[in-house]
């Protein structure tokens, strides 16, 4: 802090030098005296609001409160108090010059809004049920009618206008009610509860209170800016608001999903999407504001319904978290905290009342959402635990606070109150919550839940995003395209399909194919149904896109690469040679792909008729300890489980002499099964697992092979500008009669592990 300090007194005395009067210069200075200014504000702004959040993070404190007060310390409160002159010479109070600073600073209003509502996942809502409907009810209705009655013993001298005391009872009111998610959720996942059944119910109950508290706070500042309660011009505003909330979540849901795909796929310049979704978040609060309610409520749905995108990659939502947590979360809370001004809390009649607001914030929020808790059947401890991660308000609070101030319903001294009393409960609640959660032990059916979860987010196809197939008319082109259907359709994950020497008279208008269409939706659609009869998770529609006009080349497939694909499927007839070495237009489209690939393949030789995946047929996986390995069992699980197909598990001790012991290590390969049998045992495929000792690994899987329908086998790409998998995967392609699903790892994971 000490080298933070001197930055502070370095810049501040070059802001002090740069604005001061200098006759002969006069007319030169004055526009890049504003703008140097501008850019020190913001520098100060991200050195002291980092620096100080960082400090808060190592005490495992919320990195946003160190912002916040980082803004305070350099306002009036520290700063100002200190050194008077200099503190106005680097925030000066003239209008022009801190509207600049300000534009930012809304601007990040509305992006943090917007990574809220990304952040808002309301199946987790859906799926816990109504424990959280009445603990956010309650949670919202106590302190909301603590702080809407508290507001009327305020002084006259903390209203900006007398006349306005029930708008600023509502602000007050809803200020006390609503948690931050973001604070919530950060420490219940540091306690590793994100999976608990308490901790979903107390992020999905502060899920609720946020949203709810937006819609209040949207109603409350369309009765601001008419001065009074009008009640025809408020029902006319909560009709508006109701029919946009409608169409937001029906046609415009539709609507913004579009856009992102459209801008996914077919926009080649660099950050379209991020573009798109800043259009996006930009129009819909313009839309909000014109139907007379505040700019933040549409950029939170927007951020809803942007999160929701099937198109959305974690790439392209860490993009987005990063310019907005680097830049505009300092310039926001650091703003925040400027227009704080504790000095006036040395009045002792000031702070008994700021004392008396944390008091009732403090109180009011605990006991409701401790009732909600009870009434929802909770017991005393998962109460108090609900109670206490409720009671964390800081970025939520901070933005209506200033919302508030903005809108001139809140004073200073009373926007110092509540800023006061959200640093106070938010950094009271990590400990509190972390005592609560330590009491509270897990029950066997949900530890049994927990290690199932954590056995499918360790899976290979859990973590696939979206999926790109290349296929052509051909038998083994057919087979792919359901193979892809199956694992895309149990997760709902978006597929694009590119079709090879395509016949224009089998397609859709829009060229789209109609045999390979309806082969992959009838595949997905039934893994859909499987996963959802096990899990009870409903895949709402299956994302499909065929694309005829599109030449498979080397440079079309990195095109479609970069637009965030994870596996690529790949089945074309006379992809493989007699020998198993692969045709040139394989090696051409595998070159244009960075991720990992599935090559569907048969032998000339002994090909047999692609077969169907029933409830009797039998998938061969040969393992042999390494990831990529791994990948093929998970995958061949995935391909199972839709018709409850068996899954045999191979694995070849490979011994050079006779009577010699292996000279391969078992520990891993054993490992590996015991991890294929509790993921078959989740998916509840029936599995087998074999141990074969034969000098040729390619020779004893060609065997196993024979009673099996489809073998899925994984080998990790070797160096060099062709594809090739080793001599084992090489002979087995060419010697199996049976399809192969080749599971190949990205040009990463290289020799020594297939």
């Amino acid at each position: 802090m000490a080298c933070v300090a001197c930055f502070l007194l370095i810049v501040a005395s070059q802001a002090s030098a740069a604005t001061a009067p200098d006759s002969a210069a006069a007319g030169v200075g004055l526009t890049g005296s504003s703008e140097g200014i501008f850019v020190l504000e913001l520098v100060l702004l991200l050195v002291v609001g980092r620096g100080l959040g960082e400090l808060f993070q190592r005490f495992d404190q919320p990195a946003i409160m160190g912002q916040l007060i980082g803004g305070i310390l350099l306002g009036p409160t520290l700063f100002g108090w200190l050194w008077p002159s200099l503190q106005h010479s680097v925030f000066p109070s003239d209008p022009a010059q801190k509207s600049m600073i300000e534009a930012v600073s809304q601007l990040g209003i509305l992006l943090l809004l917007m990574l809220t509502g990304m952040e808002t996942d309301l199946k987790l809502v859906r799926r816990v049920g109504a424990a959280c409907l009445s603990i956010s009810t309650a949670g919202i209705i106590v302190p909301f009618v603590l702080g809407f009655a508290f507001s009327f013993f305020l002084p006259q001298s903390l209203l900006p206008d007398p006349n306005q005391r029930l708008v600023a009872g509502i602000f007050l009111g809803t200020a006390l009610s609503i948690s931050s998610v973001k604070i919530v959720a950060m420490v219940v996942r540091e306690m590793n509860f994100m999976r608990r059944n308490l901790g979903q119910i107390i992020v999905s109950s502060a899920i609720i209170e946020d949203t709810i508290g937006w819609l209040i706070i949207a109603v409350t500042f369309g009765i601001a800016t008419h001065g009074k309660v009008e009640p025809l011009s408020l029902m006319g505003t909560v009709a508006a608001l109701a029919a946009f909330m409608i169409f937001s979540f029906t046609i415009g849901r539709r609507i913004v999903f579009s856009l992102i795909r459209w801008s996914n796929d077919e926009l080649q310049s660099e950050y379209a999407v991020i573009t798109v979704i800043l259009i996006i978040m930009g129009t819909m609060a313009w839309i909000t504001n014109l139907i007379g309610v505040h700019t933040v409520l549409g950029a939170f749905v927007a951020g809803i319904l942007i999160g929701e995108s099937p198109i959305l990659s974690r790439h392209i939502e860490a993009q987005l978290r990063g310019i907005i947590t680097a830049l505009f979360m300092p310039v926001f809370f650091g703003m925040a905290g400027l227009s704080a001004n504790l000095t006036v809390l040395a009045d002792p009649y000031l702070a008994l009342l700021t004392v008396a607001l944390i008091a009732i914030a403090s109180v009011g929020k605990f006991s409701g959402a401790f009732l909600g808790g009870r009434a929802a059947g909770m017991s005393w401890k998962e109460a108090t635990a609900v109670g206490c991660a409720m009671n964390a308000r800081g970025s939520t609070e901070v933005i209506v606070a200033s919302i508030g101030l903005s809108a001139n319903i809140l004073s200073g001294t009373l926007f110092t109150m509540i800023v006061t009393m959200a640093v106070c409960t938010t950094l009271s609640m990590p400990p509190m919550l972390r005592w609560a959660l330590r009491r509270l032990p897990m029950g066997v059916e949900e530890k049994e839940r927990i290690e199932h979860e954590a056995l499918d987010e360790r899976g290979f196809v859990a973590g696939l995003e979206r999926l790109l197939v290349i296929v052509d008319d051909s038998a083994i082109g057919k087979f792919t395209t359901r193979l892809a259907g199956i694992i895309g359709g149990g997760s709902g994950m978006p597929i694009t399909l590119l079709r090879q020497h395509a016949d224009l008279s089998s397609c859709l208008p829009g060229g789209k194919p109609r045999e390979h269409v309806r082969q992959l939706r009838r595949a997905a659609k039934s893994s859909a149904n499987a996963v959802q009869q096990d899990e009870g998770t409903e895949v709402e529609e299956i994302h499909l896109t065929a694309r005829n006009e599109i030449p498979v080349t080397t440079e079309a497939v990195a095109g479609e690469s970069r637009k965030g694909y994870d596996l690529l499927f790949v089945g074309l007839a006379g992809s493989t040679s007699g020998n198993g070495a692969f045709a040139p237009r394989l090696h051409d489209i595998a070159a244009g792909f960075d991720g990992a690939l599935c090559l569907v393949l048969q032998g000339e030789a002994n090909a047999r008729p692609m077969p169907r995946l029933t409830k009797g047929s039998t998938i061969l996986v040969p393992i042999n300890g390494t990831e990529v390995a791994r990948r093929a069992a998970d995958i061949a699980l995935a391909l199972a489980r839709p018709r409850k197909a068996h899954v045999k598990v191979l694995y070849v001790i490979r011994e050079k002499r006779v009577g010699r012991r292996p000279s391969i290590s078992r520990w891993r390969e054993e490992a590996m099964l015991k991890e294929i049998v509790e993921l078959a045992d989740r998916y509840d495929v029936p599995v087998r697992t074999v141990i074969r000792t034969h000098a040729s690994a390619d020779e004893a899987i060609c065997r196993e092979a024979r009673q099996a329908a489809l073998v899925v086998m994984g080998a990790a790409q070797r160096p060099g500008s062709d594809l090739f998998f080793g001599p084992t995967a090489m002979s087995v392609v060419a010697k199996c009669p049976q399809p192969i699903v080749l599971v190949a790892s990205e040009r990463g994971l290289r020799a020594g592990q297939g």
